[in-house]
């Protein structure tokens, strides 16, 4: 059964299920301008084939298609997909200089 990708506004989430199964989240909040990526979970025994790495594309896509929003990478896991997505990282919010 294929993965399925979802954002779920009212929940502040983006999911990743396989039938009935919810296998992964990425649970955000927003603040003007700015959308934080505040955790990430995969369930234990679906971790390490790459379902969180697929979530992530999946809401940073939606996020760069359906809003100006800034990311905020404030989960470990997003900012890693970050460092290793360097083409992505005009999305990511600015930081002052100083």
């Amino acid at each position: 059964m294929a993965p399925e990708l979802a954002h779920e506004p009212d929940a502040r989430r983006y999911t990743l299920r396989i039938g009935d199964e919810l296998v992964c989240v990425a649970d955000y909040s927003i603040r003007p301008g700015q959308i934080y990526f505040t955790h990430t979970y995969t369930s234990p025994p679906r971790r390490g084939n790459g379902y969180a790495g697929s979530l992530i594309e999946f809401a940073v896509d939606d996020v760069a298609a359906s809003t100006d929003l800034r990311i905020v990478p404030t989960c470990s896991f997003v900012a890693d997909w970050f460092r290793d997505h360097p083409d992505r990282a005009h999305l990511l919010r600015r930081q002052a200089a100083g």
